[in-house]
């Protein structure tokens, strides 16, 4: 019985979101090693956690002097170094001012869960804006406040009060500034939503599983500036988009924009279970065991995010995100030339996506073609997802430490991937019985 096999048997499919019998016995970098000794170039990093590649010896030397001598296990009823040396890095590193605290938890699921309770309860508003297509996790608060379609069986928060995401390649109401969603606020403002009862409105500097959708210049600005008019808290969450991705620490400092609260996760424990929320101390004082479990804290989960945030500096991974991601997107508009599928190719650093369609007139999103591609690319040896309202976006989140040569790689398959694509070279149901989004 294969690996993959064994899973199907063993573990819950209620925790599972597969495109392709992936089965993963090692990685080493940008590379994943399957169970038959097969290197595949990783272009997710599951979802952009391995922020530092796979096996980085900065992360296994933080962990493995955290294990030899263990400071517990968590910050509920004791202090531990890593973790409050940690707090204090990301107080150094994050802009902001006055009295700030940093929580600490296991994903950016429990971190936006506990930002959407505490800014309600420290605030006594009930409200919170959000975007059409957000995905701010999977525990019950987290898609209470997200607008995902995967997610239409879950309850939503009372009072939550949606906004279209504006997308400069299917601009909503044929404004492509997004001006026009910064005025529906504004006229709802006067009526179904009044401002004095909107605790926050939670951001993502690129709507990620939302379609990899960068917002036009100008539209953070104007939307926050809108909000502080009336009081209302701005919450950047940065979970995949943030900790050097974009070729800047945050995501959200492309924009003229200073939030309130900072989100992290995912890339901040560079593989291992670790997210924080930076705010302002009204916020995250508000009250004792207001969210807390037991293993939050924990140090050595701590002790890899400080050698997270020290690599990404002594290595200049932010740099690195920046130069390698634009000659990667050069690469990827390339491909536009060659394959009509191809509708556009966007991002910042390394957090790219790139639309696939059946016909560039209509836009219309080749969903059926997406999944055959990325099952393709799979076999061709490139590991990539499928995103957006439509399962039509190609996201590609690889680690930080990506190479020019790397990303050569995976144009070079993606090329080929799409003609044996559009030439019906793949069965069309190659991808049956994997759901993907």
């Amino acid at each position: 019985m294969t690996l993959y096999q064994r899973d199907q048997r063993a573990l819950s499919r209620l925790q599972k979101l597969r495109f392709f019998p992936l089965a993963v016995t090692g990685g080493e970098g940008s590379y994943l090693i399957d169970e038959d000794g097969r290197r595949l170039l990783d272009f997710s990093a599951s979802w952009g956690a391995v922020s530092l590649g796979h096996g980085h010896p900065a992360i296994r030397e933080a962990v493995d002097r955290a294990f030899r001598n263990q400071a517990g296990a968590s910050t509920l009823s004791a202090a531990n170094e890593p973790a409050v040396k940690l707090a204090e890095a990301l107080l150094e590193r994050m802009p902001g001012g006055g009295q700030r605290r940093v929580w600490l938890g296991h994903s950016g699921s429990d971190a936006n869960e506990t930002v959407a309770r505490a800014v309600v309860a420290a605030t006594g508003r009930p409200r919170i804006i959000s975007f059409a297509g957000a995905y701010h996790g999977g525990t019950v608060g987290s898609m209470a406040i997200s607008a995902h379609g995967v997610q239409k069986h879950a309850e939503r928060a009372p009072g939550l009060h949606v906004i279209p995401y504006p997308d400069p390649y299917r601009p909503y109401g044929d404004d492509p500034t997004g001006g026009r969603i910064v005025a529906e606020l504004e006229a709802a403002f006067q009526g179904p939503c009044p401002p004095d009862q909107v605790a926050a409105l939670f951001i993502e500097p690129i709507l990620s599983d939302g379609g990899l959708i960068v917002p036009p210049k100008g539209f953070m600005k104007r939307l926050t500036d809108l909000c502080r008019r009336h009081g209302i808290l701005v919450v950047s969450d940065e979970v995949k988009v943030g900790m050097g991705r974009s070729g800047r620490f945050n995501c959200i400092e492309h924009e003229d924009v200073q939030p309130d609260i900072f989100v992290l996760g995912k890339g901040l424990g560079g593989g291992l279970p670790l997210s924080a929320v930076i705010g302002p101390a009204h916020v995250m004082d508000y009250a004792a065991s207001f969210s807390m479990q037991t293993l939050h804290g924990n140090a050595v989960c701590a002790s890899a995010g400080l050698a997270v945030l020290e690599t990404i500096e002594s290595e200049s991974l932010m740099d690195n995100a920046a130069r390698i991601g634009a000659a990667l997107q050069d690469g990827l508009r390339g491909l536009v030339q060659r394959h009509q599928m191809v509708g556009d190719v966007r991002g910042r650093g390394l957090a790219i996506g790139v639309e696939l369609v059946t016909d560039r007139q209509s836009r219309a999103p080749a969903t059926k073609q997406a999944a055959k591609l990325v099952y393709r690319a799979f076999e061709l040896g490139l590991v990539l997802y499928y995103v957006g309202a439509s399962s039509n976006v190609l996201e590609m989140t690889p680690p930080l430490t990506l190479s020019a040569d790397e990303a050569a790689e995976a144009v070079a398959i993606l090329d080929r991937a799409l003609a044996d694509v559009a030439e019906g070279r793949v069965p069309d149901d190659i991808a049956a019985g994997f759901e993907g989004w």
